[in-house]
């Protein structure tokens, strides 16, 4: 029993939950507020939403915690986003130039889906390269804006959004840039950058960029690439619609296709905002509610069920329309395991964003009449599907949630950030395989 606790599997788990506490310790203190106080449950909720790099917030990041709590809760953003077992395996790389093979197994799993990588000097590429592009990131807002992006909010805000946590300073988020194009271009790099996935990011530089002779990328690369830009085109067209169709009588076309573009992108994960969420259609919020369920790609920092979760369920559905008996990607037809890896995690997903939603129904409201809560539905879903991938952006729900509604929108964030794949591989790993096989029959479908 005490093998299947102590796991591969399991040490992420209990790594992000050992820093969310005490995150929320240190948070809870005065030295990192500014003469406020802050509840035990809001220190915790502020701390899980920055290790998991969700970005919902139960009080102002900039006005309520002092440069302290804000560097606190930059630290845990950059922990969570690159995850604890990461810098824990470089450190020992670095210490001993060595790594047990339960290290290599846990970061595997948790960080590629791929225990046979070499850990060291994937460990080194990626380290550099995510400094490389934060620090570049933040010198580039600071001489854009040198007075509202000061060096540490430069710093801050281009680490937030590379590890697409969403956290600003500024209690508008980046609606004062809402028409700045270089502004939205660089935050737009720095969330696509964290939300691709590290193995296809080092793979794009080591093949299209660092060799002569180019080579081919791999099928998962290609299939993470076609789908991100499948869903930021698709996402744009689409709530450019819904905005437009909204307000044609004085919509700016410029700023309006910036804004959704920008929405877009950063509704899959990354949390920021250029418009006010709750003053958008309800065609808009559906249509980002789906675009937060999908996510980021796996490795990244990003949450939600994963690009290549979406691609495969898309698959799938279109093989069975077309009478195909495997499910094709591309060049390739997915193996059994992984289309039933898919699969289960949607219907995890699925179920948990249902009973999430249900309960935070009976207690933001469940004893009001429907029609003195009209729009409560929808607010409660979006919060929801937000917390769960991780996303950050809101209606303006989490302040003014029960101590119940706060205690699933912290299970939701650390859930979400680890992975529900994460969760059902632990769990797998304590059951025992059944050793025969029931009678099979058929069911009327339909």
């Amino acid at each position: 029993m005490k093998k299947n606790f102590i796991s591969p599997f399991s040490l992420p788990v209990y790594f992000f939950a050992l820093t969310i506490l005490i995150g929320a310790i240190i948070l809870h203190h005065p030295i990192s507020l500014k003469g406020n106080s802050i509840s035990w449950l809001d220190a915790l909720f502020t701390a899980t939403s920055a290790t998991c790099v969700t970005g919902l917030i139960v009080v102002d990041t900039g006005s309520f915690f002092s440069p302290f709590g804000q560097g606190v809760i930059l630290t845990l953003i950059q922990l969570g986003g690159l995850g604890i077992m990461t810098y824990t395996s470089l450190v020992f790389y670095l210490w001993r130039k060595k790594i047990s093979i339960t290290d290599r197994i846990a970061v595997g799993q948790s960080l590629l889906h791929d225990p046979s990588f070499h850990l060291g000097k994937f460990l080194t590429q990626m380290i550099q390269f995510v400094f490389f592009i934060e620090l570049g990131g933040a010198l580039l807002l600071y001489l854009l804006d040198p007075i509202k992006f000061s060096p540490f909010s430069a710093i801050f805000h281009s680490i937030s959004a590379f590890c697409n946590a969403g956290f600003s300073l500024f209690s508008s988020s980046l609606i004062e840039w809402q028409s700045s194009f270089l502004v939205n271009l660089i935050f737009i790099i720095l969330i696509v950058s964290g939300g691709l996935g590290f193995a296809v990011i080092l793979e794009i530089y080591e093949r299209k960029i660092h060799v002569r002779t180019k080579q081919k990328l791999s099928w998962h690369s290609k299939i993470v690439l076609e789908t991100t830009l499948a869903l930021i085109v698709g996402g744009t067209i689409l709530i450019f619609i819904a905005e437009f169709f909204a307000h044609p009588e004085y919509i700016d076309l410029k700023k309006s296709i910036l804004t959704s573009f920008f929405q877009s992108i950063t509704c899959r994960t990354a949390g920021f905002n250029t418009v006010e969420i709750d003053k958008m259609t309800n065609l808009s919020l559906l249509i980002m509610i789906f675009l937060m369920f999908i996510g980021g790609s796996p490795g990244s920092c990003a949450g939600g069920i994963k690009t290549t979760t979406f691609r495969t369920f898309v698959s799938f559905g279109w093989s069975n329309l077309i009478g195909r008996k495997q499910c094709v990607i591309g060049k390739y037809a997915l193996d059994d395991k992984s289309l039933n890896k898919a699969l289960t995690l949607i219907i995890f997903a699925m179920s948990l964003i249902f009973l999430a939603t249900a309960i935070l129904l009976a207690t933001e409201g469940g004893d009001i009449p429907h029609h003195l809560t009209k729009g409560l539905f929808l607010e409660i879903l979006f919060e929801v599907v937000s917390a769960f991938g991780t996303v950050g952006l809101s209606v303006g729900l989490t302040p003014n949630l029960s101590v119940i509604g706060k205690m699933v929108i912290i299970a939701l964030m650390f859930i979400g950030r680890l992975g529900p794949i994460l969760f059902l591989t632990l769990l797998q790993s304590w059951q025992s395989q059944e050793r025969f096989k029931w009678p099979e029959n058929t069911l009327l479908i339909g």
